[in-house]
């Protein structure tokens, strides 16, 4: 099997192109065509990482944060990211990042958070907008359920947890076929009528190119009458950060001591206590300021994240309690809910999680 085809496997998981813009993820290094060995997760490609790679015969590593991120315009060895990119092309090894792709995902790091917090009802913090489409076709009455299963094998039809969902309208068309054209049916220079109907599927924008490509392939008529419209409508099962519930609600020190022990922490920096209960906690791996109001606006009675810099404490306005657990630290089941994917989809070869440590921060206590 080939890095190109373990690639399309994962990607068939992790709809990469729901990344947001500023990221890089897919294949960062590496020729697509070259046999894969095996496979190392991690969260970081850094260089002890490649050394752990090549000592198990693993040539792909799949990683969490793209190692290759902005700014590389030479490759010279001068810092830790050229080092790492060096070690991986000069033993053949290739590097594919997932990152804010598996940050959107519904099951992706802030389910993950979640769940180890115990949170029921589930929904995304921050819903992606403007990236939903409706395709309306025309298609005749007869090849309907062709061209319906065409779109749905593209991936159309997907709303939340349901798929090859569609809307049918009967009716009848008209066409007249002129010097030039090779008509399904009918003659040139004469009116047709037809018994049609009309598809009506919603998809992700990303989906569009391999979508319209299905319809066309899978359409009887030389031009295929079809409309695509951009819809207002914010997609719930995908997006940025999360939010749930605890069955039952607790006090604010006792919330505090319960995600230390979850998480295994040294430390949690966090604003001051609000004196409400906590029930209802928004999360989001990573840098998470940006999902400060967000959380605000769910009436979330506390808030999960890393990196916080001193006024972002101020802007919960002292109605939420807001938590930095650290980067690392939100996001340290990334790691396992990758192997696990992976090794769900490949047996012919190893599927390995780094034991090398990558998290940079050390707290003394």
């Amino acid at each position: 099997m080939t890095i190109k085809d373990v690639i399309s496997k994962i990607e068939r998981r992790i709809q990469i192109a729901q990344a947001e813009d500023f990221d890089n993820v897919g294949l960062l290094c590496g020729v697509p065509e070259r046999n894969v060995s095996g496979i190392l997760v991690c969260h970081d490609a850094l260089e002890n990482v490649i050394d752990e790679a090549i000592l198990k015969n693993c040539n792909l590593v799949v990683c969490f944060h793209p190692i290759i991120f902005s700014g590389l315009k030479s490759l010279t060895g001068k810092n830790y990211v050229e080092r790492a990119v060096l070690k991986a092309i000069e033993n053949k090894i290739a590097i594919y990042a997932v990152h804010t792709a598996w940050d959107n995902d519904f099951f992706g790091v802030n389910a993950g958070i979640c769940n180890h917090l115990g949170l029921k009802n589930l929904k995304i913090l921050q819903p992606k907008k403007n990236n939903l489409q409706q395709l309306n076709v025309y298609v005749p009455q007869v090849h309907s359920e062709n061209v319906k299963e065409a779109l749905f094998d593209a991936g159309a039809g997907n709303i939340g947890f349901y798929d090859e969902c569609s809307f049918t309208t009967k009716g009848s068309g008209t066409f007249r076929p002129i010097e030039g054209s090779k008509p399904y049916s009918g003659k040139q220079n004469v009116r047709e009528d037809a018994d049609e109907v009309m598809l009506s599927v919603i998809f992700e924008s990303f989906k569009q190119n391999r979508i319209i490509t299905a319809m066309k392939n899978a359409h009887p008529y030389e031009e295929v009458a079809h409309q695509i419209i951009s819809l207002d409508n914010e997609n719930q099962y995908a997006g940025l950060g999360m939010y749930g519930e605890f069955e039952t609600e607790m006090d604010e020190a006792d919330f505090l001591k319960f995600v230390k022990d979850k998480f295994s922490l040294n430390i949690i920096r966090h604003s001051d206590y609000t004196g409400k209960k906590i029930k209802r906690v928004g999360v989001l791996g990573g840098s998470g300021a940006g999902g400060i109001k967000p959380a605000l606006s769910k009436k979330c009675d506390a808030y999960l994240t890393g990196d916080l810099k001193y006024h972002d404490y101020f802007s919960a306005e002292s109605k939420m309690l807001l938590c930095d657990i650290g980067h690392y630290e939100s996001e340290q089941f990334v790691s396992q809910q990758l192997f696990e994917i992976l090794s769900q989809n490949f047996s012919t070869f190893a599927v390995l999680k780094s034991s090398e440590k990558t998290n940079p921060v050390n707290y003394f206590i």
